[in-house]
Order: C-alpha cells, then structure tokens, then sequence
C-alpha cells in the first residue's frame, strides 16, 4: 500500500468494469459505454476513437493499431492493423535517389492507415454496439470543441515547427492552445460521422481517400488509391514468454514485442534478493541493449525467427556496462495505449498511434486526417530484413500487453513511449511481478532507458544511483522528458474484483464502476 502522506495517487477499484487511458475523456467515454452495457471491445474503440480528437498529435485515424483481445475464458488473440507501404515503393527508387532513410515528415513515410480498417473489423467480430453509437463522443469533442489538457498542451507547443510547414495543418493546429484553451476539428467529426455510417469504405474509398492520396502525389509520394482500398489488418497469433509464473503475450513481429520478452527472459536468469537500484537498473539497460541489438538486426514484417530469439538470454557482466553497437535507427516516440475490462471479464489491450509528434505533419483539411509516419520505420539498406518494399509494413514500436495466469488473463498493460515501449513492458511487468509493487506505485515507478550509447535517467532516480552507474561505465544523461506512460487493469479473479492504475505522466485516470 502507497504511503498517503506522499504525493501520488491511488489505484482505481472496482467490481463491475473499468477503463484506462492517458486521456480523462477517453477513459469517461469507454466508461460510459460500459455503464450503457457494451462490452470492452465497444469501450475501447470509443475510447481510442475520443484519443484521435484530444490527443491529436500522438494519434489519429490516419495511424495504425495494435490489438490484444481476451475473453474470459480464453487466451488472447493479436490483431495487426498496421499498414503496408505503397505498390510503387521500392527499395531501387529510393536507393538511386540517395535516401539514406525515410525521412520522418515526407509523403514517403506515410503507409496506408491501418486503424479504421482494424477498428470496422474488431467491431465486427467483437462489438456489441452500432458503431454510430461507439464514435459519437468522438463526433461531439471534434464537432463541438475539446478542452485542452496539461500534457496535450505541453507536447503540443514543443512540436510546432513540423506543423508549420504544412500549409493546412498551420492553418488549423497553429498557435498551439494553452491548458484550458477550447480546440475543434469539425472536418474530423465529419469524416467520423461516415465511418460510423458506412464503415471502413468511408475512409478506403471515396472524397476522404481520394483528398489524402491527392496531398500525397502533390508532395511527390507513392501512396495510391489502391493501396488504400487494399489495405487489410489480420489476425496474428500472440506470442509469450513464462516469467514468475506467469505467461506474458505480445503481438509478434512487425512489432516490437518480442524485445520486450527477450528482455523479460534475461532478466529472469539474472535474478537476485539483493539488488540494489543501481543494479536493478544496470541490468534493465544490459537486458536491453542486447534485446534491442537483435531487434534491428532481425524484426520484420517477414521471417522472424521468434523460437530462436526467445530461447537466448544476454549475458551481462554485474560490475560493468557493455559497449552497445552502434545506433543508426530512426527515433521512434509517440502514440496512445488504453485497457477496458469489462463486466464479463472480458479484456482488451489496445495501442493507436501516428508514430512522431503529428505523424509527417500532413494534414488533409477536408477530412481532418493527420497522416502517420510510419513509414520511416523502415530502412534503405540493400539486403536488410526491414528494408522497404511494396505492400510491406515496417518494424513498428507500438506494442499491448497482456499477463495470463491459469488459462486467463489477469492484466491487460501497456506502456507508450517509441522506442521505450519494450523496456517499459519489462520494467512494469518486472516490479509488478518481481519486486510486488501494486500496478498503480509501478506505474509511478522512477524509469530509466538505455538507447543510442547513453542510459537516461529520471529526475527522482538519486545522484547517488547515477554516480555508481556512472562508475560501471554508462554515460548518463537525464531524461529531458518524462520516459512512456503506463496504463493496466489488474484482475482479481478470487474477489471479482477490477484494479486500474493510469500513468501520473499524462493526463489521463483509470476509472472504474
């Protein structure tokens, strides 16, 4: 239990649903929809859809998605709803022309949008709602106007320079509100109100298709409009690995989510009842590094060879930090995570995203789309599992999560944050189920972050942990932000009892009936 006598907050309890998100307004609309008697499919797409208003510049309807989906009695299945590069992108046209990358705000890092292709198909299958019904208190925040939270409003006024450079998105983003400032998107509750008449051809197909292949050629991509129509998600099999006893899954590859077990795994053989914090956290940023290492080398959308890379364990040297090879990847940062459990225990983990800040930073106007780039996920080396090619997806960051125990799921997690999110995952999972932190002080927890030759740190890890990791050899630097935000659902089972934490670094709260 959390000492009440220091600042922090709570984890939410509850007996007959719950949500959590990093925005008050998603969590309040999937709760709503609980309260209504939809299931936690309906919640979480209502919710997710609520994110793509407020939270405009960490995801979209021009993005992709991930999703978990458990039901009570059940293990998870994994949906893939990322999107596949252009017909016309191939890997000779780029390399003639001297990319030496897919530069982060061009046309030739937006791949056909996967998320309403995955939320008209998730619905489909698992909904209980009529869709109108699960996107209307998106319509109204884009119709009528949002207020505008702290964290929204803070990572809004960093990131202005790309939104300047696009005509439309200046136009209607620029200046960037202040906390408390009222925003509107009304052509983004329009083209929300088609999807939710006519399903997932109001986007593939028609004016709003045709405006964002039409911003796309003027730029001089490659997006077509049969790449639109034929842009499908699919339903992949989870993978999971064992760690104090119980099974953690992740969606394979494309995604990132093996790191994450292949991290969990060496943490695992380097377990010990004396670790102190400077060695908890030197050997996170050691599970890491090498985890990461095989992720570039090996993660695709292709043969991945998830039995073998699950069966290594890094070995990490105590008393001393490993020189991590060189890093040479595009940053990866931004995007949203939310989990609902509902009535009947049903659970969903679900992550949406744009990829940076605003995506490219192109804007549709029309259709209110703000268009991803997760295209510069990719690379443009000859001979590299993750290099482009038509009709390929790129390694994605954004990755959901879900414990099962005996058969079923306890906790759907997640943890945001680009590259962090593997990481995250382990450092969550590790404090949780290692160390026996309640999944709210988890997800309050001091985080670190071993990436491109430095480890970063939190401001409320002490100088004295950093000096003693210093003295192992990492070069430290503190975190110029805060690392991810965390949302998970625990499920007590025993009492029929739900417990929510929400990260205190965003916005949001998990709240629950």
């Amino acid at each position: 239990m959390r000492n009440f006598q220091k600042p922090g907050r709570s984890a939410a309890f509850a007996e007959h649903g719950m949500a959590a998100t990093s925005h008050p307004a998603a969590t309040l609309a999937a709760l709503e929809m609980l309260k209504a008697g939809g299931n936690a499919m309906d919640a979480a797409l209502a919710a997710v859809a609520v994110q793509c208003v407020v939270e405009p510049h960490m995801t979209g309807i021009g993005g992709d998605c991930f999703c978990l989906y458990a039901p009570r009695a059940g293990l998870p299945v994994a949906y893939n709803g990322s999107g596949r590069a252009p017909k016309r992108a191939t890997l000779d046209w780029y390399l003639e022309r001297g990319f030496d990358g897919i530069p982060g705000d061009s046309p030739h890092a937006v791949t056909a949008p996967g998320a309403v292709d995955a939320w008209c198909r998730l619905h489909a299958d698992y909904g209980s709602r009529p869709l109108d019904e699960i996107l209307a208190p998106a319509i109204r925040a884009a119709e009528e106007g949002f207020v505008v939270t702290p964290r929204v409003a803070w990572d809004w006024q960093r990131e202005t320079a790309k939104l300047a450079k696009d005509r439309h998105a200046r136009e209607l983003f620029l200046p960037a509100p202040h906390p408390g400032d009222k925003f509107r998107n009304p052509a983004l509750g329009r083209t929300l109100r088609r999807i939710a008449r006519e399903g997932r051809g109001a986007f593939y197909e028609g004016p709003v298709a045709a405006e964002i292949v039409a911003r796309i050629e003027e730029l001089g991509g490659h997006l077509a409009l049969e790449d639109l129509a034929s842009q499908k998600g699919e339903y992949v099999q989870p993978i999971s690995t064992r760690f104090q006893g119980r099974d953690v899954f992740e969606c394979p590859p494309n995604g990132q989510g093996l790191a994450a077990l292949m991290i969990l795994n060496t943490l695992a053989a380097y377990r010990g009842t004396e670790l102190g914090e400077a060695d908890r956290i030197h050997r996170l940023a050691e599970a890491t590094k090498a985890a990461y290492a095989a992720r570039d080398a090996y993660f695709c959308d292709g043969d991945v060879p998830v039995a073998e890379l699950l069966q290594k364990r890094a070995r990490i040297d105590m008393a001393r930090a490993a020189n991590p090879p060189p890093w040479d990847e595009p940053e990866h940062k931004d995007t949203v995570y939310l989990c609902v459990v509902d009535r009947d225990l049903n659970a969903v983990s679900f992550i949406n995203s744009l990829f940076g800040l605003w995506g490219t930073g192109i804007y549709a106007p029309e259709s209110g789309v703000m268009l991803h780039n997760r295209g510069m996920g990719f690379r443009t080396v000859a001979g590299h599992p993750n290099a482009i090619a038509p009709r390929k997806r790129p390694l994605h960051t954004i990755i959901p999560g879900m414990v099962v125990e005996n058969g079923r799921a306890v906790m759907p997690f997640g943890v945001m944050g680009g590259h962090y999110q593997a990481a995250g995952h382990a450092h969550f999972i590790s404090l949780v189920y290692e160390e026996g932190l309640d999944i709210q002080s988890a997800a309050d927890a001091p985080r670190s972050f071993a990436f491109d030759g430095v480890l970063q740190l939190e401001t409320e890890i002490p100088d004295s942990v950093a000096a003693e990791l210093a003295r192992r050899g990492h070069k430290i630097v503190r975190a110029a932000s805060p690392l991810g935000g965390c949302q998970a659902i625990m499920i007590d089972h025993a009492r029929g009892v739900l417990i929510g934490a929400s990260d205190p670094r965003k916005d949001g709260c998990a709240l629950g009936y």
